[in-house]
């Protein structure tokens, strides 16, 4: 090969990854992208055989879906996922070549290596480059696709949002930079799926995973926090942040894995759940993954998956232990959107989903949370995958105040069925407005104290993935 173009600028502004980079080739999957070299001598494109393969990760294999294979005429060779045709308008002249090169819609996302042969030459072949292969919400095969552009725009392609803090009483906003298309940041990201404990542990599972974006969301899950694992940001809620920073000092996500990977992948301190969550939102972004920042009021966190927070008082002038459940004031998570076939054979769990990197109760483990359907949070299905019951009672549990008496009885004194999940909020599409999503996770009052009472009655909290208090 003597010449070979990789037309960064012009596939990565058609695969809308022109922020990041036009020096490299990044593209989307499921949709084309062009290449361009000449071989020594005349091209027979009729007769000639090119061989390209794509590799990606450190044990490549075609089973597994991170190496294929793929052949020039159009259909020659068996099974391969990705394609290869002449480029239309394409002119041979002094062996020069323009092919169109599709990856399939579920291939696994990361770096990959491309390299060609011809009929011509011996086992080895000639290195084109390397791209980065993003998930594709433009593309009705990809499961993360949203049909809407101008939700692809505030979801995927904006680099600044809002995040809701405060009180239900008193709402307000603060600006973040998310920035998932500045210098560094999608290697930034890649970066954090190779140091996951998933990896380490088998990389050749893990990259082949990566096609999935359930799978992906929930390794982000675990990594944005450090409390197993080489993650992100550390967590502090006591008021004390010697030796880091305070987390309302952070206002956006840049500064927070710029210094994670300059620390060599040790966490950075210190964060609360908007940072952890707004962190995560950047990497999502960047990956591909839509996603939105949103914030829950009078978020209870319900440590032993009765869908009540436990208030107790005693009698007799001793003070009871108390109680591991709590009420937060706000709490804030990501949503993600993405397909869920794995839970039902049509589209019933489709769409946002939540996903919380704020450890507060291992899941399967691990601190992490999600990606729970937020249809299934509203109809009460917390049977599903995954963390469903975790986040019901996050919206949803009652306030229960018990007395305790001298010799250990108790009796319940009031019921607060209404004050938890209150203005859940997330930043409007295309204005700065708040948007109030409450509607999304929670029926009326009168229905849902009917429908809670009828899970608890059929004891499908029980059925939730094994999670022990932090």
């Amino acid at each position: 090969l003597d010449v070979i173009v990789l037309h960064c600028e012009k596939n990565n502004k058609a695969h809308k990854t022109n922020d990041i980079s036009v020096n490299r080739l990044i593209v989307r999957r499921g949709q084309s992208f062009l290449v361009t070299f000449e071989l020594h001598g005349p091209s027979r494109p009729t007769t000639d055989l090119l061989e390209l393969k794509v590799e990606t990760g450190p044990q490549p294999s075609e089973a597994l879906g991170t190496r294929s294979v793929f052949r020039l005429p159009e259909g020659c060779g068996k099974g391969s996922s990705w394609k290869v045709k002449v480029h239309q308008g394409s002119v041979f002249l002094a062996g020069s070549i323009t092919l169109d090169i599709t990856s399939p819609a579920d291939a696994p996302v990361g770096e990959y290596r491309l390299s060609v042969k011809t009929s011509a030459t011996a086992s080895v072949g000639s290195s084109l480059g390397k791209l980065l292969l993003l998930f594709n919400p433009w593309c009705k095969e990809d499961w993360v696709h949203l049909p809407e552009e101008e939700e692809r725009q505030e979801y995927v392609m904006r680099e600044q949002g809002l995040v809701y803090k405060g009180s239900d009483k008193y709402i307000s906003s603060m600006a973040w930079n998310f920035g998932q298309f500045e210098d560094d940041i999608v290697d930034i990201c890649l970066k954090l799926l190779d140091v996951n404990p998933k990896c380490l542990c088998d990389p050749a599972k893990d990259f082949s995973a990566r096609c999935n974006p359930i799978y992906v969301s929930r390794v982000v899950s675990a990594m944005i926090n450090a409390n197993d694992d080489r993650g992100v940001l550390m967590g502090r809620w006591d008021g004390r942040y010697d030796g880091g920073m305070s987390p309302t000092h952070w206002n956006g996500s840049v500064e927070v894995l710029r210094r994670w990977l300059k620390n060599g992948s040790n966490p950075v301190k210190y964060g609360q759940c908007w940072v952890f969550a707004a962190v995560m939102c950047t990497v999502l972004r960047c990956l591909g993954i839509p996603c939105r920042v949103v914030s829950n009021f009078q978020s209870a966190h319900d440590t032993d998956k009765n869908l009540t927070i436990d208030y107790f008082f005693s009698d007799y002038g001793v003070r009871p232990k108390q109680s591991p459940d709590s009420v937060w004031n706000y709490h804030v998570w990501v949503e993600a959107w993405m397909r869920r076939p794995d839970l039902s054979a049509g589209s019933l769990y489709d769409g946002w989903q939540v996903v919380d990197p704020t450890p507060q109760e291992k899941s399967t483990d691990v601190y992490c949370c999600g990606p729970a359907p937020v249809k299934a949070i509203l109809q009460g299905h917390v049977d599903l995958k995954y963390d469903v019951p975790f986040v019901f009672a996050e919206v949803n549990a009652d306030r229960v105040t018990w007395m305790v008496f001298a010799d250990g009885s108790k009796k319940k004194i009031s019921t607060d069925s209404v004050s938890v999940g209150q203005n859940i909020s997330t930043k409007a599409v295309g204005s700065d407005k708040r948007v109030d999503i409450t509607a999304n996770y929670k029926h009326a009052e009168a229905y849902f104290i009917y429908f809670r009472n009828l899970i608890i009655q059929n004891g499908a909290v029980s059925t939730c993935h094994n999670n022990s208090p932090r």
